[in-house]
């Protein structure tokens, strides 16, 4: 039994209801996690925030859909997992990658420093594997990338964890299992 259910637009106040239209206008719905952190306005202004500012930040789409997936699959989100794979089958990424990037490993070694790190940061707590972090300024990064890469972790664990909480009804389609 759920305790924390979706909320209706009239059951979040006006500052929630301000960015739920504004979701809706880009998105054509308000997603059932969206719409459940909207509970506080606050938290659904900071997470959306995060979110574009990182996206101004050196990640490319694909590199930051490879961190959504794989930290998704460290937390085992189930919500993320779908919406994100369904967000990357959008952008054009393949299935094949879809699924290696939760795995948490590609044959192209920049992406494959992102993803290891990514993983590292997400399994520990953010007590990221030493080796992890050297492979990553190895592969060409710097200190702002990882501070960077950090927040892309931190957002997604913030929608995986108000997942974990709620257990509110994934609204995409679901995820294929990984073997």
């Amino acid at each position: 039994m759920n305790i924390i259910n979706v909320p209706s637009r009239e059951e979040v106040g006006q500052d929630s209801q301000v960015i739920f239209d504004q979701i809706k206008k880009t998105m054509g719905k308000v997603p059932n996690l969206y719409a459940t952190i909207g509970y506080s306005s606050h938290a659904l202004k900071g997470l959306l925030g995060l979110e574009e500012e990182l996206n101004k930040g050196i990640f490319t789409a694909k590199e930051k859909e490879a961190i959504n997936l794989v930290v998704s699959e460290a937390n085992h989100c189930d919500y993320c997992l779908a919406a994100h794979t369904m967000i990357a089958g959008m952008k054009g990424i393949s299935k094949e990658d879809i699924l290696s990037f939760r795995k948490g490993s590609v044959d192209d070694p920049r992406l494959n420093a992102i993803l290891e790190l990514a993983k590292s940061v997400s399994e520990q707590k953010g007590e990221a594997a030493q080796d992890k972090i050297e492979n990553f300024l190895a592969a060409g990064f710097d200190n702002s990338a990882v501070m960077e890469l950090i927040g892309l972790v931190i957002l997604r664990t913030f929608t995986n964890y108000a997942f974990a909480v709620t257990k509110i009804p994934v609204d995409f389609p679901l995820a294929d299992q990984l073997d």
